[in-house]
């Protein structure tokens, strides 16, 4: 069966007759999951398994529901693949500011306080919510459900680029590519943050392992050893700012993530001693570097009310098409409005980064 027939199996509200399977010798001793899922474009490895479990894959001696099972040459297979289900989270009519959508994914400019995914503490409002609505129809069920892909999440408090699937296939393909995270150069993704003082290198490199805070398990903390899990950030500096006395006091940076683990930016950050300004969680302890700040940068901190932190860019390989993709977000009013103000004191450091902010869709 062609991929494209499947895909319209896939999108199909109506009951759906098996697609039927047969292993050659090549295929031999292969996992069941593994053979079917080299054989269904469209479905993610996790969505054939779930079938499995739920009774929709038979073989000669009837109901297979070991999905470990070791294909034959000669087995056949008939797999029932359900329409997809109505998403569990209600459709919500949220504003969204869309940078691009075509039939296989969307990408989102994502203002701040705006959570990405429901959770406890917030069942409404998300951008989930928000994407079930905006996407409608063209949700042809992601795991079975009629409901977005979410391959990666910014904070509640960060603003910027973020992509969503629609479809299993641009699912499993945008999964790969962020599991990567840039290593096969086919992801790009950097973020703008303004904090307190200047690094002693214009570029620099942070690895070090995170784990939830004994302390507080709200937090993200740096620990030593083997235990938590590798992350690593690299920044560049694009900007400084002094103060009225000429001494550093805060700069503007590029932030490129290497892995991608919760709060790893504004973790990595605070850990060399520059945290993310207007960080209520792990920026503060900063009174007297805030007392140094002009009267507009001053007023421009207290209304910011969340960490200056913005993802501005975003490239991959469409997962589908195979087009080169690259979108970038200017920073928003209320970050813009603090690096104005800081603008008093402001040295360029590195040109370069900041043409990259200016970058067209290509």
């Amino acid at each position: 069966m062609t991929e494209k027939i499947i895909r319209k199996r896939l999108q199909t509200s109506e009951p759906l007759a098996p697609v039927e399977l047969s292993a050659a010798e090549s295929d031999a001793g292969m996992r069941l999951d593994r053979f079917l899922s080299s054989r269904l474009d469209g479905l993610t490895r996790s969505r054939i398994q779930a079938l499995i479990r739920a009774g929709c894959v038979t073989g000669r001696t009837g109901i297979i529901s070991d999905a470990g099972a070791r294909v034959k040459p000669g087995d056949r297979f008939d797999v029932a693949i359900p329409p997809p289900q109505p998403a569990d989270p209600v459709a919500e009519s949220i504003p969204l500011n869309t940078t691009y959508e075509d039939e296989h994914l969307i990408v989102i400019d994502k203002p701040a306080g705006l959570v990405v995914h429901p959770s406890a503490g917030h069942a409404s409002g998300t951008l989930v919510n928000a994407l079930i609505a905006h996407c409608g129809a063209s949700l042809s069920g992601v795991g079975g459900v009629k409901r977005p892909g979410i391959v990666h999440r910014l904070d509640k408090e960060t603003s910027g680029l973020l992509v969503a699937a629609k479809t299993d296939a641009a699912h499993q393909g945008l999964q790969e590519q962020f599991a990567a995270h840039g290593a096969d150069g086919r992801l790009e993704r950097s973020y703008l943050a303004i904090v307190w003082g200047v690094p002693a290198r214009s570029r620099g490199t942070i690895d070090a392992r995170l784990a939830r805070s004994t302390a507080n398990r709200t937090r993200i903390a740096v620990v030593r050893g083997d235990q938590g899990r590798h992350a690593v950030t690299h920044y560049e500096v694009i900007e400084t700012f002094a103060d009225s006395n000429g001494k550093p006091l805060a700069s503007l940076l590029e932030v490129r993530l290497e892995t991608g683990r919760t709060h790893q930016i504004r973790v990595h950050l605070a850990h060399i001693g520059h945290p993310v300004m207007g960080d209520p969680v792990y920026g503060s302890g900063f009174k007297a570097s805030a007392s140094r700040l002009g009267p507009d940068a001053q007023r421009a901190l207290a209304a910011l009310g969340r960490q200056a932190l913005h993802a501005a860019r975003l490239g991959f390989e469409h997962p589908v098409t195979g087009r080169r993709l690259r979108f970038s977000s200017p920073l928003p009013d209320d970050i813009a409005t603090l690096e104005k103000a800081l603008g008093a004191g402001k040295t360029h450091v590195a040109p370069k980064p900041r043409a990259a902010r200016n970058a067209k869709r290509s």
